[in-house]
């Protein structure tokens, strides 16, 4: 009758709401622990466990495992899906490699900026030239970066690839990133219309010159 559906759909909501409460508490039970430090400028070292690294890696390729479904082909479904691990492993390896070195040539081209143009524009100390309103905060662009790659590096040097987690580490650094981008992103319309009426003064032009052929 009514009230006894009533009675059958409670006892499940109950179960269900029991299940989620259990799932929860196992989940909070094994959450990766990432130590923070109050060094000032130090946004924070990984800390794994090696239990949590190793379910991690199981969970990592449970992931990338195929549904095999029925096949013809005289290889067995297990041979089938070591092989889609092996290569969508490899794959995870070559974006992880990409991600780093792209990295480090962002790096490289900052710290060059810096070096030959910022800091010679700085000690020239040329009148109607506003170097700082130029570049607005690219120094610490670089060094927000620079701790961006060491971290990269962290995770992944001496790591085996199931190993290596790389999506804590942007979580870890999302903080200062945000707020250094605001910032140069805030200022980076200022910044083109400032390079722009430079470039129509002859003398602030041949300056911006120099440098380039600093860089070149």
């Amino acid at each position: 009758d009514g009230s006894g559906k009533e009675g059958v759909g409670g006892k499940k909501r109950n179960l269900a709401l029991l299940r989620n409460k259990l799932y929860m508490g196992e989940r909070r039970r094994t959450e990766p622990v990432v130590e923070g430090t109050t060094t000032a400028g130090d946004h924070g070292t990984l800390r794994r466990s090696q239990s949590d690294r190793t379910e991690y890696s199981q969970k990592l390729q449970e992931k990338m495992a195929p549904r095999v479904e029925s096949s013809t082909s005289t290889t067995s479904p297990q041979e089938d899906e070591e092989q889609v691990i092996r290569r969508m492993m490899a794959r995870r390896v070559k974006i992880i490699t990409e991600l780093m070195q792209t990295e480090k040539d962002y790096i490289s081209d900052l710290n060059l900026c810096i070096k030959e143009v910022i800091q010679p524009l700085r000690k020239k100390q040329i009148a109607r030239f506003d170097v700082d309103g130029l570049f607005s905060n690219i120094e610490l662009v670089h060094q927000v970066s620079a701790k961006l790659l060491s971290l990269l590096e962290e995770a992944t040097t001496d790591v085996e690839p199931p190993m290596q987690i790389i999506g804590e580490v942007f979580l870890q650094i999302k903080g200062p990133l945000e707020d250094t981008y605001k910032i140069y992103c805030y200022h980076h319309d200022d910044a083109h219309t400032m390079l722009e009426s430079y470039e129509k003064d002859e003398e602030l032009k041949q300056h911006l010159r120099d440098c380039v052929q600093s860089l070149k």
